[in-house]
């Protein structure tokens, strides 16, 4: 089994969710839907159901605090007792496109971690221009989960990983100009990561230009166990180990 943490293979974003979903069966990859908001939610509770290697993660994104309404909160409250949701996610910061509206933005962030809480469920966290708000965030309300497509120095990282939270790497630690992921993920090791390739976006180098989907998580693997100089069995036993452990899979 190789899980992808982290993708949105659904139909609001792709024609053709379903039939990756079970080209990815064939391969015994299993993935974790992430929702952002109320459609996408639906969207990723429906699929899980209905594949049995399909998880969900639900949330509503940075893009969502403007239209926020306590209706939303209680219609996200009860989905959460779902069986096949095993975290929040994707929330988080965006400083780089929001940046009119961070007070909006925290306070969503902090109610979708308030939710974690009190459902006992780790989160998914997207954190752009935002790291250090993040942590401060998180670490007030005790959270665990993944830093989704970590965009942050290795120092931060473990910071991070102290606090119980691992570090998703996707298709951009093949991209040629991302010294800084790989450096970072040197620095850190196998023990912290978590696979994810953000489908259908962020493909690795190899399929620049295309539609990115669980299958490339190959190039992903390929490109930490060169990085790590460990044989890509054990990249994708422990990475695996990795997310079982944290999202009780």
């Amino acid at each position: 089994m190789i899980i992808d943490t982290h993708c949105h293979i659904y139909n609001s974003e792709m024609e053709n969710a379903e039939e990756i979903i079970k080209e990815a069966l064939k391969e015994d990859i299993f993935m974790i839907l992430n929702g952002t908001d109320p459609k996408s939610n639906e969207e990723v509770l429906e699929l899980s159901q209905s594949y049995e290697n399909v998880y969900a993660a639900l949330g509503y994104f940075y893009t969502f605090a403007d239209e926020i309404r306590d209706e939303d909160i209680l219609l996200l409250d009860n989905q959460l007792e779902n069986d096949k949701v095993i975290a929040v996610g994707e929330i988080g910061l965006d400083y780089y496109k929001g940046k009119e509206n961070r007070g909006k933005q925290i306070e969503l962030f902090k109610k979708m971690l308030s939710l974690a809480e009190k459902h006992e469920l780790p989160v998914i966290v997207h954190s752009r221009k935002a790291m250090q708000d993040t942590y401060d965030i998180i670490k007030e309300h005790k959270a665990v989960g993944s830093m989704h497509s970590y965009q942050g120095s290795a120092e931060m990282a473990r910071e991070f990983i102290k606090l119980g939270f691992y570090i998703g790497i996707g298709g951009t630690v093949t991209h040629n100009n991302n010294k800084k992921t790989r450096n970072m993920l040197k620095k850190i090791g196998v023990n912290h990561i978590l696979l994810e390739t953000d489908s259908p976006y962020l493909p690795p180098e190899e399929k620049r230009g295309e539609q990115n989907t669980p299958l490339n998580l190959k190039y992903i693997i390929k490109k930490i166990a060169e990085e790590l100089d460990i044989e890509e069995k054990e990249v994708m036993e422990k990475t695996t180990k990795n997310a079982q452990r944290l999202f009780k899979i």
